[in-house]
């Protein structure tokens, strides 16, 4: 199965699986856009081998491009991860500071964000397209866990997936002016004169609204492969019968 690892080490994997003919449906992951059920199914299955953790392990909510997070707790454990009813209801972040359970994040064109924490085990994956983007979900959630949950968000680490690029991402202006209405976007946004259409940078405000959070530059990284001009991407932009990468973290152990 093609993967492309972010992070492999003791205590923490991370990574997106990607488009891969070899098998069913491409590699489709997402069971709200498969043609068969079973197919994801299986397909989830070899991740989960590839993870060597049952498929039962896996968290998967039904992303709804809101602004809303849910912390996962040992008591979820396989919600959404053989069928779309048991998944954690219009939720589009998760996160936990459970070993062992997968957090997958589904996209295709949209931003995944999966993060981890240096000592206190909390790991987290986010769905972001550009509504929850300008909804703030990534800066909310980051908030969220620095004001309630007490956690240091110098220590946290991100990585931002492959996504949409800019050159890609082309808007109107009635979404220009919702990114514009941000305050900090504007550096991440182009007008093309032929096609009087803005071109936004998806991925560079989101690691912008988590500098804003507190997070350390030099601790976000980037995935630049763009979703649409690559053969490993599905794009709803491109396609809109298209599959659903997952992006995955979890920790391993107790640390």
């Amino acid at each position: 199965m093609k993967i492309n690892d972010y992070l492999n080490n003791s205590n923490y994997i991370s990574g997106t699986t990607l488009k891969d003919d070899r098998y069913a449906e491409e590699n489709n992951m997402a069971l709200h856009v498969c043609e068969k059920i079973e197919n994801t199914l299986e397909n989830r299955r070899q991740l989960a081998k590839e993870l060597q953790v049952p498929l039962e392990n896996f968290v998967c909510a039904n992303q709804t491009h809101s602004a809303n997070f849910y912390r996962v707790t040992a008591q979820d454990r396989g919600r959404g991860a053989t069928q779309l009813e048991t998944a954690i209801p219009n939720t589009d972040a998760l996160y936990t500071y459970e070993p062992n359970l997968v957090l997958c994040s589904f996209t295709a064109d949209c931003v995944p964000i999966l993060f981890y924490h240096e000592t206190n085990g909390l790991i987290g994956a986010v769905h972001s397209g550009w509504q929850g983007t300008i909804k703030e979900i990534t800066l909310k959630l980051f908030q969220h866990l620095k004001h309630k949950e007490n956690c240091q968000l110098e220590q946290i680490h991100v990585q931002i997936g492959m996504a949409l690029s800019q050159k890609k991402f082309e808007v109107d202006e009635d979404v220009y002016r919702k990114f514009k209405q941000l305050g900090y976007a504007d550096e991440f946004i182009y007008f093309n004169e032929q096609t009087k259409k803005y071109h936004i940078d998806n991925q560079q405000v989101v690691k912008k609204q988590c500098e804003i959070a507190g997070i350390p530059n030099v601790q976000i990284h980037i995935d630049h492969t763009c979703t649409f001009k690559s053969t490993d991407g599905f794009s709803y932009r491109q396609d809109k019968k298209c599959g659903r990468h997952v992006s995955f973290i979890m920790r391993k152990t107790n640390l």
